[in-house]
């Protein structure tokens, strides 16, 4: 089995549509995705995914199945500069996550006091429970071991069109890794796709690898340039698009 996440086009957030760019990188998406054997279409109900999702469906001659909580991610943490106020989890200036041991592990990060603050825990919990009911549907039974128990491994790939937050939430459940290491260290640049395949070692019982994060080769064929919405200024001073995702 193959998971394909895919971060939505350039985003016009004001209208929660693509920008001109946008349009441009996700019809190269979907000329990519058309030669690849994707056999079901998931996306976020947000209109920038969806944007991002037709074209591809409509190469591959399938329908879009919109699953509510693909949206982005909506949990929030405690925010430590201002008391008795929360904030979104991702983009935490790296002065003050790097001096939180518990974000490092994969379980520990729910302990964190900032954490427990808000109502993060609970989103992702919720989120990941949403994700192995999908992934149940195709075959693939998560185990307490984080494993997956699967009698007939399936030769098939779905695409999943979503977001930044949520993409990185995703790969790193999978992987076994904090969210927010995936948050802070990883991006996933806007039209990207993110590949990860099963391995079977013991007969019916699955591993999933990430084998490509962020990958924008489609960009990069179509002489477009890779777009930084999301990200900070590479330089102190500089422009950038920031924390939105």
């Amino acid at each position: 089995m193959k998971i394909l996440i895919i971060r939505h086009g350039e985003p016009d957030y004001a209208l929660d549509s693509l920008t001109p760019q946008g349009f441009k990188e996700v019809e190269l998406l979907a000329e990519k995705l058309s030669k690849q054997p994707i056999s079901a279409v998931y996306c976020s109900p947000l209109g920038r995914a969806q944007r991002t999702a037709e074209p591809t469906a409509k190469k591959l001659g399938l329908g879009i199945e919109t699953l509510p909580w693909l949206r982005e991610f909506n949990g929030q943490i405690g925010d430590y500069e201002n008391p008795g106020k929360t904030r979104f989890p991702w983009n935490l200036p790296p002065r003050f996550w790097m001096g939180q041991p518990e974000l490092y592990d994969r379980e520990a990060w729910k302990q964190n006091a900032v954490v427990r603050e808000g109502n993060m825990v609970q989103r992702w919990e919720e989120t990941v429970a949403e994700f192995n009911v999908l992934l149940e549907q195709h075959g693939c039974r998560r185990e307490e071991n984080g494993l997956y128990r699967c009698d007939a491994n399936p030769d098939t790939t779905i695409a999943l069109f979503c977001h930044f937050g949520m993409g990185m939430l995703l790969v790193g459940y999978l992987a076994h890794i904090s969210p927010f290491m995936m948050w802070q260290n990883f991006f996933m640049p806007t039209s990207s796709v993110t590949t990860l395949i099963t391995e079977e070692r013991e007969k019916g019982e699955l591993f999933f690898k990430c084998m490509q994060l962020g990958d924008t080769s489609h960009l990069y064929k179509g002489g477009e340039n890779v777009s930084g919405s999301g990200l900070y200024p590479e330089f102190f001073g500089g422009e950038g698009c920031g924390p939105q995702v």
